[in-house]
């Protein structure tokens, strides 16, 4: 009598080997990116060795209900939350010289617990989202540049300065290769002093709704593990 595999087996087969492959790349990427931490820290004494210098700011963030829901509450439902804004530049070159913007958020979730978003400088449409890019000026768009794992897919979140306001930003999300939702408004009200030891960290103090996909923890987990052992 003839043997034959099941089909699930047989199906599951591929799609295991697929999974080891993506968390091998992962695991190489998120060592180059430490790899390139810890030599940034080497080379320049800051306090952190990327974007060692940035402002502070208390900030407002006024979600408006979405006429679309995905299952993310805090991407659906209308609210304000007072947050906490980095600005940055993440070599930390002169003004005049082009590098990558960042900007990062910080929402209370609780007495003690935060939730963080960091974002670069990239492109804004499906591709260039997921790539950096140096900003040239101030109203270059910035991105999560990695997807978030939510009920309706994988998306990113987006953030674009308005050219009126500098002080004033329109929050945005899109499904991978899907067009922007706006979603919220981002006022900075006023500059803080005492924000330069703020750590920020997506992979430990992720958005509430949205989740870390393994192999993006696997490329950013050791750069930020890097990056505090610097300081």
């Amino acid at each position: 009598m003839t043997l034959s595999h099941s089909p699930v087996v047989v199906a599951a087969e591929p799609a295991a080997a697929l999974a080891g492959t993506v968390a091998e790349a992962a695991d190489l990427a998120g060592r180059g990116l430490a790899g390139l931490t810890r030599a940034l820290g080497a080379l320049r004494p800051a306090d952190k060795p990327l974007h060692p210098r940035g402002t502070t700011f208390a900030a407002e963030l006024t979600r408006h209900r979405s006429s679309d829901p995905i299952g993310v509450p805090w991407l659906d439902q209308a609210g304000t939350d007072q947050v906490l804004v980095r600005l940055s530049r993440a070599v930390g070159l002169p003004g005049p010289l082009p590098d990558v913007a960042g900007l990062a958020l910080r929402l209370r979730r609780g007495q003690t617990r935060y939730a963080d978003l960091l974002l670069a400088s990239t492109g804004w449409n499906p591709v260039s989202r997921h790539l950096l890019l140096p900003a040239l000026g101030s109203d270059a768009p910035m991105t999560s540049l990695l997807p978030y794992r939510s009920p309706a897919g994988p998306l990113v979140v987006g953030a674009r300065p308005r050219r009126d306001d500098a002080t004033r930003f329109t929050l945005s999300w899109a499904m991978v290769g899907g067009h922007w939702h706006p979603f919220a408004d981002l006022t900075l009200t006023d500059e803080l002093r005492d924000g330069a030891d703020v750590s920020f960290d997506p992979v430990l103090n992720p958005l509430p709704g949205l989740e870390q996909y393994n192999w993006v923890e696997r490329v950013r987990g050791r750069s930020y593990a890097a990056a505090r052992r610097s300081r």
